[in-house]
């Protein structure tokens, strides 16, 4: 049953309020965790889909403020949770697909500054520092 699950999520585009994360890039952050470490491609792709399908899910739904570490902090026990592998391995997997969570997270801070707390550039009383 857990390898029919599986199976389907592979089919599932992560989609993130107007941005795309296609299958090709997708498989390309799986293909590359898994060539970096020593575990099963299944398994990283579990990880890795459950791990950006929540960051997709979060920050389209967001209601209040998540600072980066907080938001990837969340992610990594949710994944833990959700696929029921060890924290050291998920910890691994993730920091190793850090560049593909750095980039929904960066895409969604230009796009919904609002989504993760940021101020948008025409706000008054606020700096770029």
């Amino acid at each position: 049953m857990h390898r029919a699950l599986t199976a389907l999520r592979r089919d599932v585009k992560i989609r993130l309020k107007g941005i795309d994360m296609t299958d090709q890039e997708l498989n390309r952050a799986i293909q590359y965790v898994t060539a970096s470490t020593s575990y099963a491609r299944e398994t990283v792709a579990d990880i890795i889909q459950t791990g950006l399908g929540e960051l997709s899910a979060i920050t389209s739904q967001a209601t209040r403020r998540f600072e980066r570490e907080t938001l990837l902090e969340y992610v990594t026990q949710w994944a833990i949770k959700h696929t029921g592998q060890p924290e050291p391995l998920v910890r691994e997997v993730l920091g190793c697909a850090s560049r593909w969570l750095d980039e929904v997270y960066d895409e969604v801070a230009k796009r919904q500054p609002e989504a993760l707390g940021l101020a948008s550039n025409d706000d008054e009383g606020t700096e770029t520092v």
